[in-house]
């Protein structure tokens, strides 16, 4: 990537955010990032007070969004890659867990990333250059028990991403959502939000798996830094992926999907082609 590139990433404080912007920052590369409060917004900066500018934002305040990054662009710089990094993970069965908690994870999730999408889009379209990195999950292609509602987030943010790079690639932005597996980070920790249990029903098929995502906490195979590595990577790229997964399990696992859902469609090609005339 060219030095002195700017890059605008959500979330910075903690996992694949804050390990891309220290690698930018590493590679000579300015990075704006978002935090939460002020004592973050300070620590940040603090890890290179010339090129690391931190904005206070929740990226679920829509209305404030256009604003921060209309101010970037004046008092900062032109916004080169715009890295949607900040979400969270949810842990719950579908039938016990709140609409609420769907309402929050998709308001984190993908309404951020599409209103933080809709702030730069107008200046990168006038400069017919660009790129947006949304980070979704290998969730956003296989599912498992009991993340029901992050899967549907990250299935959307994987859609809205495929649409958005076929509307914005004759103005030259490029659109690349990247899925990583299971990564050292805080998604299953400190970071995840979970249901409260209540439908004893459910206990055999789900408590071996939430058992299973806790013990894993802290050793997933992915290594946080490599990723970042790997995302300046595509952002350097002369014709960048519109998708790219990241680690050897989230690879064996949608290969997989993809398979199963290869041998749906031979099964049952009879059917859907009845349909016609």
């Amino acid at each position: 990537m060219t030095p002195n590139k700017l890059l605008l990433i959500t979330g910075v404080s903690s996992g694949f955010g804050r390990a891309l912007a220290q690698q930018a920052l590493a590679d000579g590369h300015r990075v704006v990032g978002t935090v939460r409060n002020a004592q973050a917004a300070e620590a940040f900066a603090a890890m290179c007070p010339a090129r690391a500018h931190a904005r206070i934002l929740d990226v679920t305040q829509f209305d404030a969004i256009d604003g921060v990054v209309a101010d970037i662009e004046a008092n900062v710089g032109t916004v080169d890659v715009l890295v949607n990094n900040a979400g969270y993970g949810h842990e719950g069965i579908l039938e016990e867990s709140p609409l609420s908690d769907m309402r929050r994870q998709f308001d984190v999730n993908v309404f951020g990333p599409v209103a933080m999408m809709k702030a730069v889009l107008p200046f990168m379209r006038a400069r017919r250059r660009g790129h947006i990195v949304n980070i979704t999950s290998m969730g956003g292609y296989i599912t498992m028990p009991g993340i029901a509602y992050y899967c549907g987030s990250k299935f959307a943010l994987e859609g809205i991403s495929d649409t958005l790079a076929r509307e914005v690639r004759p103005f030259g932005i490029a659109v690349t959502a990247i899925a990583p597996g299971s990564f050292r980070t805080d998604w299953a920790g400190r970071s995840m939000q979970r249901s409260a249990r209540s439908i004893a029903d459910y206990d055999a098929l789900f408590d071996p798996v939430r058992k299973a995502r806790e013990a894993k906490s802290g050793k997933q195979p992915g290594d946080p830094a490599k990723a970042a590595r790997a995302i300046l990577a595509v952002i350097e790229a002369d014709a960048p992926p519109t998708h790219l997964l990241l680690g050897s399990d989230a690879l064996q696992l949608v290969r997989g999907k993809l398979a199963d859902l290869g041998r749906d469609l031979d099964a049952w090609e009879e059917v859907s082609v009845s349909t016609d005339g």
